[in-house]
């Protein structure tokens, strides 16, 4: 079984940065692809970035391409995602997931991934 744990969010103002980190313990071997969504209250769960963690290959959503950077500590089992110039519409709960298959062209599909952590809210203030 995995345990994923999400840290990092925050209050920041608008144009400020963010690093979350997910941290995987238990049977993670056979882990493959991790990636961050977002959510925010009334609305389904949205793909931020994806990391193959053992090949290359990252994934990012439109709305953060330029302005995030994902990456993976195969030593620590972390996960981060780097966010730079927050905006007010960055604010929702970022999730955590992990899913064995590797990351490809449907890294988004949230159905794909077995493993989530509990969240992590962050509030981008104008």
């Amino acid at each position: 079984q995995v345990h994923l744990v999400e840290s990092g969010g925050g209050s920041v103002q608008a144009g400020g940065s963010l690093r979350l980190s997910c941290v995987a313990s238990g049977v993670i071997d056979s882990l493959n692809c991790m990636g961050w969504f977002r959510q925010v209250p009334g609305k389904g769960r949205e793909g931020v970035a994806a990391i193959n963690t053992r090949a290359s290959g990252t994934f990012y959503a439109d709305s953060v391409e330029g302005r995030a950077t994902i990456s993976h500590d195969n030593a620590k089992n972390t996960l981060y995602l780097l966010l730079n110039s927050l905006k007010p519409d960055d604010t929702a709960m970022y999730y955590c997931g992990a899913r064995t298959s590797l990351c490809g062209g449907g890294w988004f599909t949230t159905t794909l991934y077995s493993v989530w952590g509990q969240g992590t809210q962050v509030t981008v203030s104008s």
